[in-house]
């Protein structure tokens, strides 16, 4: 018999479901007098005339806020049997328990009036299909998402008043523990000494991969702090990774600032269409709270903007940055940018196996805004004019510099033994420890001595492994600094351009100099070819430019200049090409290729390349060609004139054109020869005339 004159027939020839949820796992395991109600609407459907097999409890949501869809099965799979009209009414506790969405929730109700679905809560039946029921309903759904967002903002509103005061408690990173309501550093030193070693890595190594790097070669551990589970807040050993180098870099908390709002949720639409909340980091303008000097801490405040600063000066997709410190030869390498477009000149190794380096800006043509480079220069001029620049402006930082690198000599020996030796003073106690295990175990238990006699060995194993380590490590890499190095070092005011040039000092030793007083430099075009100029921008805010003059490529600098070839060109109108060598030779020319004297080939060469003519014959005079034209006659009969003596001829070099001399005796003679002899004939009328 049913209780409601809304349920008909067709509700109760169709099932009914009943929808239960939790919001989190905490309430279904804490909570569970809400969970026993809900469970109850069962019986509450038998009252209402649905049978036993007919009821379908939906319960797989148990754990899953009901603000949105996802993760929620069990919601979806209801709302497609009512899409599909197989669900006579639907029972839930609240309308808080089937959504927290206005949108799920309405779109829920759509689809029971169309397909006359029922709503079955605690305070009555309801057919979404009539008005006022829509109505209520509606209303609910609406108050159910304004008591979500009531219970959010007093939940935050109290997070920021004890965020505010300093008093919020999160997960502290390694190295922090709670004593009491405070922040403290972690009583174990070994721990302590880890943290700062990174530290003190960074200063030195300048990158973070630099760090690891360290780490991996000094065969040092790093701690992290297991949450959950068997291991729950305890500390567990490991390699040091890349991303927790730039994570403990990057957190305020190692300055004893205490930050609540690094991290912002936010809401995105999925590729699936799905709705879903991530947490996104924040700018540091954007954090909420900040509070300076609130606990101890590793670093300072300004040493945390510099180790920040430095980590973006590192990016290497950061456009105006210096880049950092890298292996290669170039010196300039991350300084330079370009004076067209601002990018940042990049390194590029040319000729046979890369051993001519230069700086090159391709930004424009990487990005088809220009058919060919901003800028190439090559690199050995540079880095000379920066390295004399360099030398002669370093006399006042260099003491500066030389108590810097003393200090961090001594600091790096010291902080590394330190943390060795805590590394073994922990196995110590391990062994200690597990000795005292194994003489308090029952002898008759040999099951449980037998392991315990395992470990001991095994604590014994690792820590004598430990002590050959450091002896290994102490007498190949830790080195004690005497009073007379620190006086070298001391000297290095004096010392510095033979230091500088010295062999021992590495490529990534003079960037990481030059970086100190140095932040960038601009290349610009200058406006003479072969001219670029500089305008170095040092750490203090000065600007200085410099103006360089290129090296000439191979062809240009091999090339004859011009005053020669006009000297040549003018010798030429007198004299012949041994003449021209000879007097060259006197005059104390030499080539510009080999630097040997001028040979007659070279002038030979020259004249055929700038089109040199031979020097003219005498005047009144004439050449073999012109002889033939004069006469129609072949060249062959013009040589047997000259052979024969019929016309007088001067050779003045061997080799060299002739020079004829005819009167007009002999003119007319010749042009009575050819016009008489049977074997001449004249090709024109007019050169027998």
């Amino acid at each position: 018999m049913t209780m409601s004159p809304k349920i008909a027939d067709q509700h109760l020839s169709r099932p009914a479901c009943i929808y239960i949820r939790q919001s989190t796992m905490g309430q279904v395991r804490f909570n569970q007098e809400s969970t026993e109600r809900q469970y109850n609407l069962m019986s509450k459907a038998e009252s209402l005339g649905w049978k036993p097999e007919q009821i379908r409890i939906l319960d797989r949501d148990l754990g899953q806020s009901g603000a949105a869809t996802t993760n929620r099965e069990d919601f979806k799979a209801l709302v497609g049997e009512v899409a599909m009209g197989r669900v006579g009414a639907i029972f839930s506790l609240e309308a808080s328990r089937l959504a927290r969405s206005n949108q799920d929730w309405h779109r829920l109700l759509e689809l029971c009036a169309i397909t006359s679905t029922l709503v079955i809560d605690e305070d009555g039946c309801y057919n979404p299909a009539e008005f006022n029921d829509g109505l209520v309903l509606g209303m609910k759904g609406t108050f159910a998402q304004a008591e979500l967002h009531i219970i959010r903002a007093r939940l935050h509103g109290g997070k920021l008043n004890k965020a505010s005061k300093g008093e919020l408690r999160f997960p502290l990173p390694v190295g922090f523990v709670f004593e009491d309501d405070k922040i403290v550093l972690d009583p174990d030193q070994e721990v302590q000494g880890a943290v700062r070693t990174v530290f003190d890595l960074f200063a030195r190594e300048s990158t973070a991969f630099g760090v690891v790097q360290r780490f991996n070669e000094l065969d040092l551990r790093f701690p992290r702090r297991a949450y959950g589970g068997a291991w729950d807040g305890k500390l567990l050993w490991g390699r040091l990774t890349h991303s927790r180098v730039l994570g403990i870099l990057a957190n305020p908390s190692y300055a004893g600032t205490y930050v609540f709002g690094r991290y912002q949720s936010s809401k995105e639409v999925a590729s699936s269409g799905e709705i879903r909340t991530r947490s996104r980091l924040m700018p540091q303008d954007a954090w909420r709270i900040v509070i300076p000097d609130h606990h101890e801490g590793y670093i300072s405040a300004d040493q945390f903007i510099i180790n920040r600063q430095r980590l973006t000066a590192n990016r290497t997709n950061a456009e105006g940055l210096a880049g950092p410190v890298r292996e290669g030869l170039c010196l300039l390498q991350g300084l330079l940018l370009c004076g067209v477009c601002g990018r940042r000149l990049g390194v590029r190794y040319t000729g046979n196996g890369g051993i001519y380096p230069i700086y090159q800006c391709v930004w424009k043509h990487r990005e088809a805004l220009a058919s060919r480079a901003c800028l190439t220069v090559s690199s050995t001029a540079l880095d000379q004019a920066i390295t004399e620049r360099l030398v002669s402006a370093i006399t006042p930082v260099t003491i500066e510099l030389a108590l810097a690198a003393l200090s961090s000599l001594e600091e790096r020996d010291r902080d590394i033994g330190a943390q060795w030796r805590m590394q073994i003073e922990r196995a110590r106690y391990d062994a200690g420890l597990a000795e005292r295990r194994y003489e308090a175990v029952d002898p008759s238990n040999r099951l449980i001595a037998a392991t315990l006699e395992t470990r001991w060995n095994d604590a014994l194993q690792r820590l004598h492994g430990l002590e050959a380590e450091l002896a290994a490590f102490e007498r190949k890499t830790m080195r004690a600094v005497t009073a007379e190095q620190k006086q070298q070092i001391l000297r290095l005011a004096k010392d510095f351009p033979r230091l500088w040039a010295a062999a021992t000092t590495t490529p990534r030793d003079r960037k990481r100099i030059l970086r100190l007083p140095v932040r960038d430099i601009t290349v610009v075009k200058g406006p003479e070819p072969k001219t670029v100029r500089l305008h170095i921008r040092w750490q203090g805010g000065e600007i200085e430019t410099l103006c360089l003059q290129l090296p000439r490529n191979r062809a240009e600098a091999i090339r004859y200049p011009m005053a020669f070839v006009a000297r040549i060109r003018e010798l030429a109108a007198d004299h012949h090409d041994d003449e021209i060598v000879t007097m060259l030779r006197d005059e104390g020319q030499k080539s510009t290729a080999t630097g040997k004297l001028i040979t007659l080939g070279t002038i030979k060469w020259l004249r055929y390349k700038y089109r040199i003519p031979a020097p003219p014959p005498p005047e009144g005079t004439l050449n073999v060609r012109q002889v033939r034209d004069n006469y129609g006659v072949s060249l062959w009969v013009v040589h047997y004139w000259i052979a024969r003596g019929i016309v007088p001829a001067v050779n003045r070099k061997w080799n060299a054109p002739y020079a004829i001399t005819i009167d007009k005796e002999l003119d007319r003679r010749l042009r009575e020869w050819v016009v008489n002899s049977a074997h001449l004939h004249p090709s024109s009328p007019t050169q027998a005339a």
